[in-house]
């Protein structure tokens, strides 16, 4: 079974892309989701984030994400700490959960996967890529940020030009009917037995 990172910036809509792979009976793992449920349910990785945070990172049992956010956004290396806890974390969660799908490949649906250096553990890399003004523009009207905070989260990704010399796929997501193409085209690709990179 292939190993498939699904990639992209901020407001890139790889999380569309990501439904669209699923809506062709592809496994799916969102990295986002299953960090907040480990960060939220892992004792271990809970004592970690408070050692690391303060004890104001959780409210109750419950991981207190406006404050973390607030934190680690303006803080490079807070962030950098927060991370090596968490994706270690993440990555042995994908592998016990890609061991158990019985499919020709699995996608890891990712924001950071090249710049956290995961990128490297998989077979193939897809990066969704759009506009830098649509993808906030898609920011602003989905999630209740500033566009100062926006820039700040994209200050932290690679730029576009970066992750696409080092991807096998890329997706521009701009037209849906055009994104969705591309998807059954790269579907089509990844469960013949040697895909080739298409861009």
């Amino acid at each position: 079974m292939k190993r498939v990172g699904l990639t992209g910036g901020i407001g890139s809509g790889k999380s569309t892309v990501a439904g669209m792979f699923k809506d062709l009976g592809v496994p799916v793992y969102n990295s986002d989701a299953e960090a907040k449920r480990l960060m939220n349910e892992d004792e271990a990785l809970k004592e970690q984030i408070i050692a690391l945070l303060g004890k104001e990172a959780y409210q109750g049992d419950v991981l207190n994400r406006p404050f973390i956010a607030e934190k680690v956004f303006k803080d490079r290396v807070l962030l950098k700490k927060l991370n090596k806890i968490v994706h270690p974390a993440v990555r042995q969660d994908f592998r016990s959960w890609a061991a158990r799908q019985t499919a020709p490949y699995v996608l890891q649906e990712a924001a950071i996967l090249f710049e956290n250096g995961s990128s490297e553990s998989f077979d193939m890399m897809i990066l969704v890529t759009a506009p830098k003004k649509t993808r906030i523009k898609r920011i602003l009207e989905r999630d209740s940020l500033s566009e100062a905070a926006i820039l700040e989260r994209m200050k932290h990704q690679w730029s576009e030009k970066r992750k696409k010399a080092l991807a096998h796929f890329v997706i521009e997501n701009t037209n849906l009917d055009m994104t969705r193409l591309k998807v059954q085209e790269i579907h089509e690709t990844l469960i013949k037995s040697d895909p080739e990179p298409q861009f």
